[in-house]
């Protein structure tokens, strides 16, 4: 995002949170750099230098404020940025890090269909940092939270930011923030009581960019609630749900509650200490699961014209193969239907979990465990035979990695993939690009909601219509099917 300076220091005297993630001041009296919501003095005009993101504050030679904590701050929208590539790439390498995987600009670069050369060009031009200063920064700013979170061990903290080793960490952080990370836990925990740490592991708080329609995501995901995996509390504006995957190797499995602070335009989550060592992922999917990211502005201005609330969200999930599956089980069914379906294959197939909460049981089932399933098995729970094949055709891939179903996938590849599997059309495909793979702009045109909301069956009339939406289809969706709910 590029600001005129003027326009910039502004939005910092105002606190607008709707740049929050968007605009970084780095203060040159202080050394330090902060979100545009941070409550410090407000810093003089002359003493103000304006960024676009983080990476290119800490290559300003500026460390991050300890008390609004830039790692806390919203992420960047598919479109904030004109070219594509470069935030497509920003968006890979935000995922390597929270996964705390290795990466190599050859094979990033390569991966987006472009030379090295070319995706530095473009990288530096849009985001005003190279890619592995963006990536440095990324890792960097997810060590400050564990740190300043959680009560890991340093070490564990260095290989879960990708590291490596601490002796590698502990350089670059010093070098970043003039400042040990052992001093920073001191500084950051000095006092904090540890009554609840065998409870819990970390408590992360996460910022969104207002205005956020917080009924319509808790209403959305409390008509699919599944008893065992998940409760929300819409009057309290709380979720919670047990989780599990694959990180680095190994199973992990546990469980998060979230509560919404309005007040504040955060969510504030409670993690298992199983989870810890995860966190970074676990933010990663708490982020894309809440739609926590998007640009609501922009999204507003572009479906004006369409009714809806403000702060309209994509509701996604925390793990892009259950999405898809719940997509497949819903298939010409009512949402109360693939709601019971999706209750029966947990039942059969998910594994038990121990948790703090009574009514948490249950994992969601693996990829593995529905692959190897008989057929009769997942036959016997009501679910026919075409969407038998289709979930166990999915779940092949997945579990064996030729899928991957996360908004750092290759977007045209994995939807390629989706559409020659058998009993997968291009309405599921597109429900699953929306809300497994964050994609902003996928439209289910033979959507029947959508159609209802419309006024028509025409199909062909539908997608056409739509391309007065784009790139924010997906968000048209959402407030098409809302209209239906409310009669606007």
């Amino acid at each position: 995002m590029t600001l005129e300076p003027d326009a910039a220091y502004r939005v910092l005297q105002s606190h607008d949170a709707r740049f929050d993630g968007r605009l970084f001041v780095g203060v040159t009296s202080t050394g330090i750099y902060c979100r545009p919501v941070c409550r410090v003095r407000l810093p003089r005009r002359e003493n103000c230098r304006f960024f676009a993101n983080a990476a290119s504050a800490e290559r300003g030679g500026f460390r991050p404020c300890l008390r609004c904590r830039p790692e806390q701050a919203p992420g960047l929208s598919l479109a904030d940025s004109p070219q594509v590539l470069a935030q497509h790439a920003a968006r890979m390498l935000e995922h390597a890090a929270r996964l705390g995987d290795e990466v190599g600009l050859p094979a990033l670069a390569a991966r987006l269909g472009v030379t090295d050369r070319h995706l530095r060009r473009i990288f530096a031009a849009v985001h005003g940092a190279t890619p592995i200063d963006y990536l440095t920064t990324q890792r960097l700013l997810l060590a400050k939270q564990l740190l300043t979170d959680t009560r890991l061990p340093v070490a564990d903290v260095a290989l879960a930011a990708g590291f490596g080793s601490q002796r590698r960490f502990n350089a670059a952080f010093a070098a970043h923030y003039r400042l040990n990370p052992t001093a920073l836990r001191r500084a950051r925990q000095r006092g904090t009581p540890a009554a609840n740490e065998a409870l819990i592991g970390a408590t992360v708080r996460l910022a969104y960019r207002p205005p956020y329609d917080i009924d319509g995501v808790l209403g959305f995901f409390a008509a699919r609630a599944v008893a065992g995996v998940e409760t929300v509390d819409p009057a309290q504006r709380s979720l919670r749900r047990t989780l599990a995957w694959s990180h680095q190797g190994r199973p992990i499995a546990g469980w998060l509650a979230g509560r919404f602070v309005p007040a504040r335009h955060e969510v504030e989550v409670a993690v298992s200490p199983s989870l810890a060592p995860a966190l970074g992922a676990v933010v990663q999917r708490l982020r894309q699961g809440l739609d926590l990211d998007a640009d609501p502005a922009a999204i507003a201005a572009a479906l004006a014209a369409l009714p809806g609330a403000p702060g309209t969200r994509v509701p996604n999930g925390l793990d892009g193969f259950e999405i898809a599956v719940r997509v497949i089980l819903g298939q010409q069914v009512s949402v109360a239907a693939a709601r019971t379906l999706t209750r029966r294959l947990v039942e059969a197939l998910g594994a038990p979990i121990a948790t703090p909460f009574a009514d948490l049981t249950r994992l969601f089932p693996s990829a593995e465990r529905i692959a190897r399933a008989g057929a009769d098995e997942i036959g016997r729970l009501g679910i026919v035979r075409l969407r038998v094949g289709a979930l166990q055709a999915l779940a092949a891939e997945v579990h064996a990695g030729r899928i991957a179903l996360h908004r750092a996938a290759p977007l045209a590849a994995t939807l390629d993939a989706l559409r020659a599997l058998p009993g997968i059309g291009e309405w599921t495909v597109q429900l699953i690009a929306m809300r497994a793979l964050a994609w902003p702009d996928a439209f289910p045109a033979t959507d029947i909601g959508v159609m209802n909301a419309l006024g028509t069956r025409d199909a062909k009339a539908v997608a056409e219509r739509s391309q007065a939406w784009r790139p924010w289809r997906s968000y048209a969706v959402m407030r098409l099917w809302q209209s239906l709910e409310t009669g606007t």
